[in-house]
């Protein structure tokens, strides 16, 4: 079994992006299945190609991504990815879209199809603060989430996909009062743990499809 595992280079301002951070630092191997890393660009309209592209090459079984929340104070498992962009600040290209479709033909919104109260169970065992989320915003979070989702039904049926937004690390809130953070140690123990849910599978989950 293959698991893409992507993070995101950094944004924002930002000297660093924990999502990257810690999927770098993940074991190549995870209950068996062999560990893909990629970095995708905070860019709309590069996200998903970049994303494509790692499909293409390497056929995984399963897709997670990993993105920034700043302010979160625990691991979000997201439950849905919407089909709309609503920049709140410029991609790292200077492109800011609102109110528009990722897809002018797509679905209104896709459910992720892996087994996201597993993974969130199985964080919380590994002693990692973990969440349901049901909004992964509209920016390129969103929109990366959305298009592993769209490109899963439109080219890899077989192929399962989700998304777990992770806090600030502690030194990117030095300067940011009352902001929770979490040690990077610890969001790597808890992507892992969620991967070791997403490879067993051992929930039987209700989110196929697409939400009209």
């Amino acid at each position: 079994m293959k698991v893409l595992v992507t993070g995101f280079e950094t944004f924002g301002g930002e000297n660093t992006n924990p999502s990257w951070q810690a999927v770098h630092r993940l074991p190549d191997v995870i209950s068996g299945a062999e560990i893909i890393k990629a970095e995708i660009p905070v860019v709309f309209e590069k996200a998903g190609l970049v994303l494509a592209q790692s499909v293409k090459a390497h056929n995984p079984d399963i897709v997670l991504c990993v993105g920034q929340a700043g302010g979160a104070d625990a691991l979000e498992v997201e439950r849905i990815g919407i089909n709309l962009i609503d920049a709140r600040i410029p991609d790292n290209d200077g492109n800011q879209p609102i109110d528009i479709p990722i897809h002018e033909d797509g679905a209104a919104a896709y459910f992720v199809t892996l087994p996201i109260k597993a993974m969130v169970e199985r964080i919380r065992q590994a002693g990692i603060p973990a969440n349901l989320s049901y909004s992964a915003g509209s920016y390129v979070c969103n929109t990366l989430l959305y298009e592993a989702l769209h490109l899963a039904e439109q080219s890899y049926p077989q192929m399962k996909a989700g998304f777990i937004h992770v806090p600030f690390i502690p030194e990117q809130v030095a300067d940011k009062e009352d902001t929770p953070s979490m040690a990077l140690s610890d969001i790597t123990k808890g992507l892992q743990a969620a991967i070791e849910a997403a490879v067993c599978g051992n929930e039987i989950h209700v989110s196929m499809g697409t939400l009209q």
